[in-house]
């Protein structure tokens, strides 16, 4: 078997400011890993990593869905559709990492379970930025990040703004579409019920989608993204009850019987609405 040489083009002679350690900024990611057990318990590596990645992927939906707003803004529908695409494979890729976690057994857990103190996932401010920016938003949930005021600015200025499917409304409304004015012009910060004339004007789309088919094709995407979070949220459940059964969460929380109640909710209601009312 040859040697595999370098080509000669290939750079050499590198600086820790322009290569691909210093891009990333690998010494600080890299180095982000500190287990709490003492001795170091090896599973606790693996829990540390799973969290701290999905932190990084939330981040990028996070930045995706910021995108997908400001194109909705703007009337710009071809790169949104594209937008909305990327955050389906980004769900995916949040979702397929629950296999990992799920090796860790109950034994293993319970070995390192005590060093978090109050730490929970409940907790992630970006998990609870990304709900308020796809719809979901509670008001009393900001009392969790008083003590990061950073964040906790974030939080309200996303609980005041409109979110994802808000901004595509009212573009709906810009384009000539019955939406009600109650719907586009009103305080984004209260969770609004099912409105009968939004209801209509997505039945209109779905029963002409010769006439409409970006905007079909755009309500697809937002049902995707919200089976995407379910689907991410049962796993979430199941990988919980899995390793410490129906005990409390380290957060406070009942744990699975506290996850169970988010399953059944659902970001874009009226979009289900539509399918139960056509003929």
């Amino acid at each position: 078997m040859k040697n595999r040489e370098l080509e000669d083009g290939i750079h050499t002679k590198l600086s820790r400011d322009d290569d691909y350690g210093g891009y990333l900024q690998l010494d600080q990611l890299l180095n982000a890993q500190h287990p709490l057990s003492d001795p170091p318990h090896h599973d606790e590596m693996l829990f540390i990593i799973q969290h701290q990645v999905a932190e990084l992927w939330i981040k990028l939906i996070i930045h995706e869905t910021r995108r997908a707003i400001e194109l909705f803004n703007r009337d710009e529908l071809a790169p949104a559709v594209k937008t909305l695409s990327r955050m389906r494979h980004i769900q995916s890729q949040m979702y397929a990492m629950w296999g990992v976690l799920d090796t860790l057994t109950p034994a293993e857990y319970s070995e390192f379970r005590h060093v978090f103190g109050n730490a929970s996932g409940f907790q992630s401010a970006q998990y609870r930025l990304l709900e308020f920016m796809l719809g979901s938003k509670h008001r009393s949930s900001l009392k969790v990040y008083e003590h990061l005021p950073d964040w906790h600015r974030q939080l309200v200025d996303a609980l005041n703004s409109p979110s994802l499917y808000d901004a595509f409304l009212i573009h709906l409304k810009r384009a000539g579409l019955p939406i009600p004015d109650s719907v586009v012009d009103r305080d984004f910060s209260e969770m609004r019920d099912e409105d009968p004339d939004v209801v209509a004007a997505l039945a209109d789309i779905y029963e002409d989608t010769s006439k409409h088919w970006v905007y079909y094709e755009i309500c697809e995407a937002f049902m995707d993204i919200n089976n995407n979070f379910q689907f991410w949220r049962f796993h979430h459940l199941k990988t919980v009850e899995r390793i410490i059964g129906h005990k409390a969460g380290t957060g406070g929380s009942s744990g699975v019987e506290f996850l169970k109640k988010a399953i059944d909710w659902d970001f874009y209601p009226e979009l289900i609405k539509v399918r139960t009312e056509m003929a």
